[in-house]
């Protein structure tokens, strides 16, 4: 049976270290029982300062990387390179620094096409919904991540599923997305199939704005209205929260 558990830290600078070492010790236990890992990354503010303290910890010597593969939950329709895509940033904050001298291998890095080599966000999609595929086990349509890290937006969105938006119905592994309310407008994204069959979903949010969006997931509001109350790890869910995100009025 799944199990969940809401970790509240005194502020965001704690949260993303806490988060750091958390996902890098979640690493080297699943290393210790099975290989590949699967590890799925969030973009935002807090997910991409996580990031960067993970590739400051001592930990990070510990990982064998050349067993880990890194994916995105989601992924603004842009071209490679440009500034706003979770995957340039994510590169600057850890990724560039473990393929260059931590032995993490390029091909185990999965970022999702953009304009320059995609023409639409289906095609992305698609694409992307092909190389989960194919480092799936026993034909599934998406590996099963060892943990998938999601931010939420102070509208209860999570990765690119935004409250009300057709995409929130999306079957198969992932989506084109069309008119998000937050720019760019043209995204690409996991569904909620693909995220649920993460054996760990964790959900990082911090600041005030975020409190209230929380709470309403955490009580299990419709999903139309909170996306972030539709995901749910086949083994474990875990709310990383600062205090102010936990402090719903």
């Amino acid at each position: 049976m799944t199990s969940r558990l809401v970790v509240v830290h005194p502020d965001v600078d704690v949260l993303a270290e806490a988060a750091a070492a958390r996902l890098l010790t979640r690493i080297l236990d699943v290393q210790s029982v099975r290989r590949p890992v699967h590890v799925v990354l969030t973009g935002g503010t807090v997910g991409i300062r996580a990031l960067a303290a993970a590739a400051a910890s001592p930990l990070v010597a510990a990982v064998d990387w050349s067993g880990v593969h890194l994916w995105w939950g989601d992924e603004r329709f842009l071209p490679t390179g440009d500034a706003d895509r979770n995957e340039t940033q994510a590169r600057a904050a850890m990724i560039d620094a473990l393929v260059t001298s931590a032995g993490l291998p390029e091909a185990n890095v999965h970022p999702v096409a953009g304009p320059d080599t995609a023409g639409s966000p289906e095609e992305s999609a698609a694409a992307y919904a092909a190389e989960l595929a194919a480092q799936a086990d026993d034909g599934a349509p998406v590996p099963a991540f060892d943990v998938l890290l999601l931010g939420m937006g102070p509208d209860g969105h999570v990765a690119s599923l935004f409250p009300g938006h057709e995409a929130l119905g999306a079957t198969g592994a992932t989506v084109g997305v069309h008119g998000s309310p937050k720019p760019p407008a043209e995204r690409v994204s996991l569904t909620f199939d693909a995220i649920n069959a993460a054996r760990e979903v964790w959900v990082v949010a911090a600041g005030a704005e975020k409190a209230e969006q929380a709470a309403a997931a955490l009580a299990g509001q419709p999903v139309a209205e909170v996306p972030a109350s539709g995901v749910a790890g086949t083994d474990r869910t875990l709310w990383l929260l600062d205090t102010a995100a936990s402090d719903a009025p």
